[in-house]
């Protein structure tokens, strides 16, 4: 096991893969699904929560970065904010994705968080340093094509009548830079290093709820014309998302 961070109310974990499996039980290698595979119209959303101040997280990062360009797979980088005491501030991190990885824990029933993490359709969860557990984490976690339609464009979103979900549903937009950014790290574990980032969510905003009827949605400006427009319409409390789309 790797570095154990842990404060009061908090426990945070930069650790070995298979150390990770073991502690939470998660479900690393996959055992493939039955349900249609995902598309440019039907993305599997991928997200990634990492810190620049985690020694860890390159790895998984790199991973994920290759596949950003593919268009069945929305690749989502959420900075969290725990590490940013312990020598270097993450510069995208923010306390809204940290409290979104939490919502997670809690859905998936771990009683910690830990970087790095990656959390497939909302409904399977690893660390994603292996190249092969990812692989398996994004076929176990295939949500299929049996979810709402997302249209979206450039000043509203619609969702389609389908059946209704046991809850209402969240729809969440994200904005988010595909440019690749490289950041120098001055200090703490990644000290010395220069780190490539791409993908990083910088705006996630709940527009409104969806029960099974169709609504639409109006979308705010975003802050920066090159930043990417998603939406994910997701099971509350850290929940499996049932839709997402992107422009």
């Amino acid at each position: 096991m790797g570095d154990r961070r842990e404060t009061p109310g908090m426990i945070r974990f930069s650790v070995k893969p298979r150390a990770v499996a073991a502690i939470l039980g998660l479900s690393l290698v996959g055992v493939g699904s039955s349900a249609p595979a995902a598309d440019a119209s039907h993305p599997l959303v991928l997200e990634l929560f990492q810190s620049q101040g985690c020694s860890s997280c390159p790895p998984a990062n790199a991973n994920v970065l290759a596949l950003v360009d593919r268009p069945d797979i929305l690749a989502l980088s959420f900075g969290v904010t725990y590490w940013d005491q312990l020598g270097w501030k993450d510069t995208f991190a923010s306390t809204r994705f940290t409290d979104r990885q939490w919502e997670y824990a809690r859905g998936f029933g771990h009683g910690n968080v830990f970087t790095p993490q990656v959390v497939i359709n909302g409904r399977k969860d690893g660390v994603g340093v292996d190249p092969r557990e990812l692989r398996g984490l994004i076929a176990a976690g295939e949500r299929g094509n049996q979810g709402p339609v997302v249209t979206l464009g450039d000043t509203s979103v619609g969702v389609s009548a389908a059946a209704p979900p046991a809850n209402v549903a969240d729809v969440w937009l994200v904005r988010y830079d595909p440019r690749t950014v490289l950041v120098p790290i001055k200090r703490g574990e990644n000290g010395g290093k220069t780190l490539p980032h791409r993908n990083v969510v910088k705006q996630l905003v709940r527009l409104g709820g969806w029960g099974g009827a169709a609504v639409r949605l109006a979308l705010p400006p975003g802050a920066d014309a090159a930043w990417r427009t998603a939406i994910l319409i997701q099971s509350p409390g850290g929940g499996p998302i049932l839709a997402a789309a992107r422009l």
